[in-house]
């Protein structure tokens, strides 16, 4: 009869007890829901992957496509229904609030205090992760949307400045007119235009009247001359995007001016992250300015993760995801790849290209020049920007609208849309 001495038990049964240990230490997961489709956007979440493993925490990928999030936050408000939320999510903006406000979100103070968030954040980025004293969100970047791209090759070609004032803009406009060559790439999408158009009033305006219209809801306001100058500005650059204006995605357009297809694109800093993916380096092959009008303000959009409160049995792992994601180390790297720029009061500028430094330098002069973005619900809630941005977009496809007609519905509408609670910017909405 063959017999076992305790030894031959330990040396049988040892390695089966320190895998299961050890699959127990690489279990811990989050599956987190997000709209990040792009080529630089994937090479983002695939550095957050990498990073995260490394300390045995698995990010499992729950991306929803769509432009602007409304996808992303339809799948999200339906898994939660049905019970099967997923342990963390990207949710930008009011909507943290609100989310908040019900009881959906994980608190992670504990993250925040070890972290020393209050210290090391920007102020703006501290005040809109907090809800009633409590740290419900974990940023990971802030981009700044008031940004005109253009192609380094084609400007250089036709001996041409970037242009710093709307007289500058329709001189160059013009000329690459002339040359042939579409002079500002642009899609039809609703939440496009109205990123273009935000930018646009804020140009020919201040952040104060910019905020009398998308975070105060000023009928008086939409009345006013120099919202009326803001739509005439949005039809005249329609005259410098290809007829008819295409229905494309934003990746697309960062394509096209890689390409040469186009010379100039305003949008989010995003698109510098696409175009460095695509080979194009800063400075180099593209590069880019504040819109015309908006060198002194930035215009922001910040992304941020929140934790779904579940069970406590994620907790841990949720809590180790909020605590990566701010880490000076992991917050260089990701807004390289993503085209942002960091959270923290302090990165290290030596590492950044031009653009990044200069949306730095501006996003850091404080609350006089920052400026909530209301295509990127950073100014109010979902839906007044909806019902705002069907408007500005109905007037930006039907050119026999007149200025006044535009004015003159958006005043009616914001009297019916919800009253946001007085503050200076969003960040006092909904506290």
């Amino acid at each position: 009869m063959l017999r076992f001495r305790p030894s031959h038990w330990r040396r049988l049964f040892m390695p089966c007890l320190l895998a299961v240990s050890c699959t127990a230490a690489q279990a811990q997961s989050v599956q987190v829901l997000h709209w990040w489709k792009s080529l630089s956007e994937q090479q983002a979440v695939n550095l957050l992957t990498t990073k995260l493993a490394q300390d045995n925490l698995q990010w499992r990928d729950g991306l929803v496509p769509s432009g602007s999030g409304v996808g992303a936050s339809i799948v999200l408000k339906s898994r939660i229904l049905a019970g099967n939320a997923p342990e963390a999510a990207q949710l930008n903006g009011v909507l943290v609030s609100e989310w908040a406000e019900l009881g959906l979100l994980l608190e992670i103070d504990s993250v925040a205090q070890s972290g020393k968030w209050e210290k090391n954040l920007f102020p703006k980025v501290w005040n809109l992760i907090q809800v009633k004293n409590h740290v419900v969100a974990a940023p990971l970047g802030i981009h700044r949307i008031n940004t005109l791209f253009y192609n380094k090759k084609i400007f250089s070609k036709l001996e041409l400045e970037p242009p710093s004032s709307w007289d500058e803009f329709d001189q160059v406009v013009r000329k690459l007119q002339q040359a042939g060559i579409t002079p500002l790439a642009q899609s039809s999408e609703i939440w496009q235009v109205a990123t273009l158009f935000e930018t646009v009033l804020l140009s020919v305006s201040s952040p104060a009247f910019y905020q009398d219209i998308f975070v105060r809801k000023q009928p008086s306001a939409l009345m006013d001359a120099r919202f009326a100058q803001a739509l005439k500005r949005l039809r005249l650059l329609k005259k410098a995007m290809p007829n008819p204006v295409p229905d494309k995605l934003w990746m697309d357009l960062s394509r096209q001016l890689a390409d040469g297809q186009a010379a100039m694109l305003i949008m989010g800093d995003w698109v510098k992250g696409e175009l460095n993916a695509l080979g194009q380096a800063t400075d180099v092959g593209f590069s880019c300015v504040a819109v015309p009008g908006t060198a002194a303000y930035h215009i922001y959009d910040v992304d941020t993760l929140v934790m779904l409160a579940k069970d406590n049995s994620k907790r841990s792992a949720q809590e180790k995801l909020a605590q990566w994601v701010v880490s000076p180390a992991l917050q260089q790297e990701y807004n390289q790849v993503k085209g942002s720029i960091p959270v923290l009061k302090n990165p290290e500028l030596g590492k950044m290209d031009s653009c990044a430094r200069n949306a730095w330098k501006v996003f850091s002069g404080g609350a006089a020049v920052q400026v909530p973005s209301f295509a990127h619900r950073m100014a109010t809630d979902e839906i007044s920007r909806d019902a705002m941005m069907n408007e500005i977009h109905r007037f930006f496809m039907d050119d026999q609208m007149t200025v006044g007609e535009a004015q003159k519905r958006l005043a009616t509408m914001v009297r019916a849309l919800p009253k946001n609670k007085a503050g200076n910017d969003a960040q006092d909405i909904n506290r």
